[in-house]
């Protein structure tokens, strides 16, 4: 965990808050609009590293765009124009102890965790160094859009340490135990092209259109039926953690549990009779 050195406009399917929210935390920017939470690492100054406090005020925002049925999806990014969130906080991180170096990566660990198993897409949308923590909070996003001068890395070793926030986890189901094992080994910085060709990334956007391309990606996930969006995100995330034959019963079971909802009702009602679905996420 580590460094180196618009609006959504809502589908007829979303149900929008009714104005826009904000909750004010000391080192995150969070506001709600319409579908959309919109979580920003505000510590520009220090390229968005991410300290203890920095991590408690990111598990605050995403457990409230959580636990809002109003939210149907999060942006999560970068304050200024340089870094998504260049890694931890070095400052901090020199004086752990073994012990306390421990729970530090569990609690990084738990929050990205609670990211990545969200129940709602979560985009993050890189804006400059994605590295150590940074890469490894990108990493834990449902869907990861760059612009193209992002960079990415795992350094830690460059330092005497390892990554800490999941990434010698998540980074070899991403792009593949030998990529994953050449960026941690080596600590090599990446571009947001290199990124974008072993897997890493999905898509290279223009700065201009970083966010409202992360808005348009949420719309369309909008317009699904919420349940099964929320099913689909959880039979990924589990099934990469079990065997294929394993994943097949799961997946088997929540195509069950879509079909007893009003959604699967409304929507093969809905191409049937060649119009569009108002689903209501039941």
């Amino acid at each position: 965990m580590a460094p180196v050195a618009a609006t959504l406009a809502p589908s007829p399917a979303v149900t929008p808050a009714t104005s826009p929210t904000t909750v004010t935390l000391a080192n995150v920017a969070y506001e709600k609009k319409a579908a959309v939470a919109y979580v920003t690492v505000n510590r520009p100054k220090v390229l968005n590293t991410l300290n203890t406090p920095t991590w408690a005020d990111l598990r605050t925002a995403f457990e409230d765009a959580r636990d809002d049925d109003a939210v149907r999806g999060v942006i999560l990014t970068g304050a200024g124009d340089k870094a998504f969130i260049a890694g931890a906080d070095i400052g901090e991180l020199a004086h752990a102890s073994a012990v306390e170096a421990e729970q530090a990566s569990r609690f990084g660990q738990k929050v990205l965790e609670l990211v990545e198993n969200l129940g709602k897409p979560v985009i993050a949308a890189v804006n400059g160094f994605a590295l150590g923590g940074g890469c490894e909070t990108a990493m834990a996003c449902t869907i990861r859009i760059a612009v193209d001068t992002a960079k990415f890395g795992q350094p830690e070793v460059k330092l005497g340490l390892l990554p800490g926030g999941g990434g010698t986890q998540r980074l070899p189901r991403l792009v593949g135990k030998g990529r994953a094992l050449q960026l941690i080994l080596s600590g090599e910085m990446i571009g947001a092209q290199e990124a974008y060709r072993i897997g890493l990334v999905n898509e290279i956007v223009p700065a201009a259109n970083l966010i409202a391309r992360a808005e348009q990606i949420l719309e369309q996930i909008a317009s699904n039926a919420p349940v099964a969006v929320r099913l689909s995100l959880e039979a990924v995330n589990k099934g990469m953690d079990t065997s294929q034959s394993e994943g097949f019963v799961l997946e088997a079971s929540y195509f069950g549990l879509c079909a007893a909802t009003e959604d699967k009702k409304e929507g093969t009602s809905a191409f049937l009779e060649k119009r569009p679905p108002q689903f209501h996420g039941r």
